[in-house]
């Protein structure tokens, strides 16, 4: 069973990738907080599927831990981007 945890890890892997070069091409910094939440919410996927891959119920909370951290992460941006529009 922890082949296909892996295996499954390894596929988001490759969309993370595909988030990375929405980031660095843009075009639209819409485009580029998109991509910046794909690789976010996908990395706390390989950290669940690694975590019962590997039995290490410690990546839980590490995943936990980062789901928090993106989800400040988006609003500061979002309200970054709000103000400069209004400048």
């Amino acid at each position: 069973m922890s082949e296909i945890f892996t295996a499954a890890a390894v596929v988001l892997v490759l969309t993370m990738a595909a988030g990375l070069v929405r980031v660095v091409v843009g075009p639209t910094p819409a485009d580029r907080m998109m991509g910046v939440q794909l690789i976010g919410t996908t990395g706390i996927a390989v950290l669940l599927l690694l975590g019962f891959a590997f039995e290490m119920p410690a990546l839980a909370d590490v995943a936990l831990v980062f789901a928090l951290l993106a989800a400040v992460s988006v609003t500061a941006l979002t309200r970054r981007r709000v103000g400069q529009d209004r400048s």
